[in-house]
């Protein structure tokens, strides 16, 4: 495969994927923010969600002080923060575009879709009860895209490069989502254990669809380093960290069978991977539960460097 191609299908899905995350944590932010709050720490839920989505300079440069409105609009629609819901969709349907080809019907026409039909919101008329809804239309058709892919796409390298992008930005994504939670709320000892507290984790669960199947397994109320452990952790929980390396790994493996060459992105997705099954919740509470999703999120970072340059993206 041209590493054009390869580069297009790559980004193709980080970006759909990316929609999808922002929705999430834009939704996880304004949740968030409706509970009650006193004093200068108000404007600190956007201002974590900011910097969790890796937009807090881009932001600060065109609205300064974070409020509802203008982060909501900085995420979802604003055609100048690259990583917006608006922007995402839009980079993934010109990828999609020139790699029409490459995709099947159903691919292009979910997506092509999803485009027209967000592309037709005005952020100005948007109110808070009609939020909601759009965030989880962006989902919706995020996992309308995704299961057109696997179910009618052959499984040779366009699914491989394709499962490497979605995998590689949704690991960062949680970890991010993680990192709202615990960067800036969760150091006020006085609330751990609290009512507000517990409202917190449970709608870190909900922003990745996790509510229910953490009552599931754990069947108890929220306790952080249970959420966390679920969240980094537990293979079965498809939006884990271990979980999306489970999958980066697989897809990894199937390109060596194609094309014979192992590289640098082999090793570091073997090595997190290794990290995931043999740590414990205790040992990254013990070093720091931030610290450990900062080095994650750099080496995950990493790890798309390596595949970019392993597969010739740019070439």
């Amino acid at each position: 495969m041209l590493g054009r191609t390869a580069h297009d299908l790559f980004w193709l899905s980080r970006y759909v994927e990316r929609a999808e995350n922002m929705a999430r944590l834009a939704e996880v932010g304004y949740r968030i923010v409706l509970l009650p709050r006193e004093g200068e720490g108000y404007h600190e839920e956007w201002r974590s969600t900011l910097l969790s989505a890796g937009c807090a300079d881009g932001y600060t440069t065109k609205h300064g002080t974070p409020s509802t409105r203008n982060v909501i609009d900085y995420l979802l629609f604003d055609p100048d923060n690259p990583s917006s819901v608006y922007s995402c969709l839009a980079t993934a349907r010109h990828n999609a575009r020139a790699q029409r080809t490459a995709l099947t019907r159903e691919m292009w026409e979910s997506l092509n879709g999803a485009w027209l039909e967000f592309s037709r919101i005005r952020p100005d008329g948007v109110t808070s009860n009609e939020l909601p809804a759009i965030l989880d239309f962006v989902k919706e058709r995020s996992a309308q895209f995704r299961g057109s892919l696997m179910n009618t796409i052959l499984r040779n390298d366009t699914f491989f490069f394709s499962q490497l992008g979605t995998f590689v930005e949704r690991a960062d994504n949680t970890a991010r989502i993680l990192d709202v939670k615990y960067y800036v709320l969760l150091p006020q000892i006085e609330m751990v254990g609290s009512k507000v507290d517990n409202v917190q984790w449970g709608a870190i669960l909900r922003s990745v669809s996790a509510h229910r199947s953490y009552r599931w397994v754990y069947k108890e109320n929220y306790k952080p380093w249970r959420v966390a452990e679920y969240l980094i952790l537990n293979k079965q929980m498809p939006r884990s960290l271990r979980s999306s390396y489970c999958e980066i790994r697989a897809a990894l493996d199937e390109l060596f069978k194609l094309y014979g060459h192992r590289h640098a992105c082999h090793d570091t997705a073997d090595q997190v991977g290794r990290r995931m099954r043999e740590c414990s919740i205790n040992e990254i509470f013990q070093s720091g539960l931030h610290e450990f999703l900062v080095d994650f999120i750099q080496t995950n970072n990493r790890l798309g460097v390596e595949i970019s340059d392993a597969y010739h993206f740019t070439d």
